[in-house]
């Protein structure tokens, strides 16, 4: 078992338990999270590419009458994020220890909303630390492949909910070409006349309604201080688009 630190989220609202020298989630996944706004009884939510667990749990504490399952490659993680929905009671929560390229049929075509926050990184020099290497850095898969295998997974007319380096926009847009419908860009910005560094991107699978470029979501005031918007999303849970 790793070494780990008790740490929370939403305003200690909810535990997560995270390695000590590792991979440890950032506020992207907090944000990423805000992006499901509704959720209707008996759907479900997937969460790729789960890490420590911050995106399910802050669904879980949002949908506690919803199923959600995270999976990752990392068995110490899938195990800590285990302990952490154990922490906070939330039985609607599983986590699966699984190499997300070599993922069972079985899932495809099963839930009604995927979520992901893939590995950032292609060329980037690697973290001599094993755990961020892999979460950060895309290893024998492409961005693409990530997202067209996430859609695979997704009912007709389910939704998909990404974040990624802006830059990277072409690529997920390329990859929701004629599967993906009702896109949705947001770019987040960490001070007002920056430029973005982050997306976050919602299409719906198997539809044709046109897609939409919403202002940016702005993190943080000149002083550091988070903005009113980041402070409802990062510190109350509210939905991004509310």
């Amino acid at each position: 078992m790793l070494s780990y630190t008790n740490d929370y989220l939403l305003d200690k609202q909810i535990k997560i338990l995270q390695p000590t020298n590792g991979y440890r989630a950032s506020s992207d996944a907090v944000i990423l999270s805000s992006a499901i706004e509704k959720v209707k009884s008996k759907e479900k939510i997937l969460d790729i590419g789960s890490g420590t667990g911050a995106i399910s749990l802050c669904l879980a504490h949002r949908f506690p009458n919803i199923a959600i399952t995270g999976i990752e490659i990392q068995p110490e993680l899938a195990e800590l994020s285990s302990m952490s929905a154990k922490a906070n009671n939330f039985i609607n929560l599983q986590f699966i220890n699984c190499d997300f390229k070599k993922l069972d049929t079985s899932y495809f075509g099963q839930y009604d909303h995927v979520i992901t926050n893939p590995p950032y990184a292609t060329n980037d020099m690697p973290s001599p630390n094993k755990s961020k290497s892999t979460a950060h850095n895309l290893d024998s898969i492409t961005l693409f492949q990530w997202l067209q295998l996430s859609l695979k997974c997704l009912r007709p007319k389910g939704k998909i909910y990404i974040i990624n380096r802006a830059e990277a926009i072409e690529e997920i847009l390329s990859s929701l070409f004629g599967h993906c419908g009702n896109i949705t860009i947001v770019p987040l910005c960490s001070k007002i006349g920056q430029n973005a560094k982050r997306v976050i991107v919602c299409a719906q699978k198997g539809i044709n309604t046109p897609s939409r470029i919403l202002p940016p979501v702005i993190i943080h005031k000149k002083d550091g201080t988070y903005t009113p918007k980041a402070q409802k999303i990062l510190r109350k849970g509210l939905p991004l688009f509310s």
